[in-house]
């Protein structure tokens, strides 16, 4: 199995200026924000490395769930084992029919350090959040594996891991 990544990151603003701008002709008040937008390319020969993904939805039961990155939920069912890889891609989505927020954490029980020790995020009903962490944190290992979901009710976390 090959993995090929196109990773993309990109929020294009634009923005209007007053018309009160001094000597600002009204064709040219407008100002686009895009020079932070990202775009790589990840395979098993980039840096980082990409070579395994898995994506899936993840159901809370009552209220919480853990997501093993040694045991991810690939294409098809086939499990993921992410053991000596790192994450380098992590895209969580909360769709909008969730009825609360879901808090996503470093494991209390073999957590993992790649997005550092104290990591926390909400996400609310419809909210979404992409991590490109290059290679960062410790390989996935036994004490080093897990991700916490607390919710509510059987909520449902749609979730994307390249591993690498």
């Amino acid at each position: 199995m090959s993995v090929n990544v196109a990773y993309l990151a990109k929020v294009s603003v634009t923005e209007t200026l007053e018309t009160n701008v001094p000597a600002t002709p009204a064709t040219a008040r407008s100002v686009v924000h895009s020079a932070w937008d990202s775009v790589k390319t990840l395979n098993s020969a980039s840096t980082p490395p990409a070579s395994k993904v898995a994506a899936f939805e993840q159901a809370l039961t009552s209220g919480d769930a853990t997501l093993d990155l040694t045991a991810l939920v690939g294409t098809n069912g086939v499990v993921v084992d992410g053991s000596g890889l790192r994450v380098q891609v992590l895209r969580l989505r909360a769709p909008a029919t969730n009825g609360n927020p879901i808090t996503v954490s470093k494991g209390a029980s073999n957590g993992y350090d790649g997005f550092g020790a104290d990591f926390s995020l909400t996400l609310a009903a419809g909210a979404e959040v992409l991590l490109f962490s290059k290679d960062s944190g410790g390989d996935i290992a036994g004490a080093n594996k897990t991700l916490d979901l607390v919710g509510t009710g059987s909520q449902v976390l749609q979730v994307e891991v390249v591993l690498g």
